[in-house]
């Protein structure tokens, strides 16, 4: 009889329903300009429980403040994570730079912290939160341009290091998981970028959470055919475009495939 570890259950696709929080109020960015910005709500705490109670077992929220380097959105953040961090699981991402803010953020109860300037700049910081607190809690926001991953709220300075090689780097410091998100695709509903998901996956062996562009069942299913274990939903699920009750149900039900 085989020996070793019980398996965990299949968590089947990780759907991420997205709060991104500017001024304290929920947006979404088109390509991530501040200036093409749609309000969805001004309260996201309240945000956070309408999601769970339409069937949401994950979010991801962000601090665009904290991401474009002129503020910070942490108490919204925090909000959200103690209004429904006890029954779902909440990511947080965004001006996570150094070592005391990405281990508050998990202090405070979210179940992972994404780390993305931080990652390009100094991959290293990475590997040491990992130590700290294991690969399950920390994962690496890849937001690419081209074939470049850009760093700092995507400004038109920011630092960018190559694709390839971030995602190889950041192997070698112990990151399982990354969120990819296509600035071109990001805020848009022009559908998913494929071909880049592939892309990262090809590089090893990573757990990818696709991001941009997403706008319908349809296209969940393109990024887990693409080899992808969840996404980042926003626009679509504010518009109406997807329907979150019938994308959890699928969700629930997806089989991750065995690793080969």
């Amino acid at each position: 009889m085989a020996t070793g570890a019980p398996r965990r259950p299949d968590p089947g696709f990780l759907l991420y329903p997205a709060i991104d929080i500017r001024r304290g109020r929920v947006v979404r960015l088109v390509r991530g300009d501040a200036a093409r910005e749609t309000v969805f709500g001004t309260d996201p705490e309240s945000m956070a429980r309408d999601l769970v109670r339409r069937g949401a077992t994950r979010l991801h929220v962000v601090d665009l403040d904290g991401a474009f380097g002129d503020g910070s959105a942490l108490d919204a953040v925090v909000g959200v994570v103690e209004a429904v961090g006890s029954s779902v699981e909440v990511q947080v991402g965004g001006g996570l730079r150094d070592a005391a803010a990405v281990d508050g953020v998990l202090a405070r109860g979210a179940a992972r912290a994404i780390l993305g300037t931080t990652a390009l700049g100094d991959p290293a910081s990475v590997g040491r939160a990992i130590t700290r607190h294991g690969a399950e809690r920390i994962a690496v926001a890849l937001d690419v341009r081209g074939s470049v991953a850009v760093g700092e709220g995507w400004v038109g300075s920011a630092a960018v290091v190559a694709l390839d090689r971030a995602v190889e780097t950041l192997l070698e410091q112990g990151v399982r998981r990354f969120v990819v998100t296509s600035i071109e695709h990001d805020g848009t509903l022009s559908g998913p970028d494929i071909d880049l998901l592939r892309r990262v996956r090809a590089v090893g062996a990573v757990e990818v959470i696709a991001s941009g562009g997403i706008r319908s069942l349809e296209d969940l299913v393109a990024v887990a055919d693409a080899g992808c274990v969840g996404a980042v939903v926003g626009r679509a699920i504010y518009g109406g475009g997807l329907d979150l009750t019938v994308a959890v149900a699928w969700a629930g039900s997806w089989k991750r495939p065995h690793p080969r």
